[in-house]
């Protein structure tokens, strides 16, 4: 298996999918469509934009990532 935007699956953690669709604006599975195939930059720092913030709203919170 090709594995395709690894900087994301490995930065995102324990962060749901859900969690970074919603965020985004998107559909959980426009997210999912988006990680089949290598993001363009753009994309990708937006992405990775939402998970930072996720992960420091999780932390505020307490929840475990």
């Amino acid at each position: 298996m090709i594995n395709r935007n690894m900087e994301i699956r490995k930065n995102r953690g324990r962060v749901p999918n859900w969690m970074i669709a919603e965020k985004l604006g998107i559909h959980e599975n426009t997210f999912y469509r988006w990680m089949r195939t290598e993001m363009s930059g753009e994309q990708k720092k937006k992405v990775m934009a939402a998970i930072v913030e996720i992960k420091k709203e999780m932390e505020k919170e307490g929840v475990q990532r």
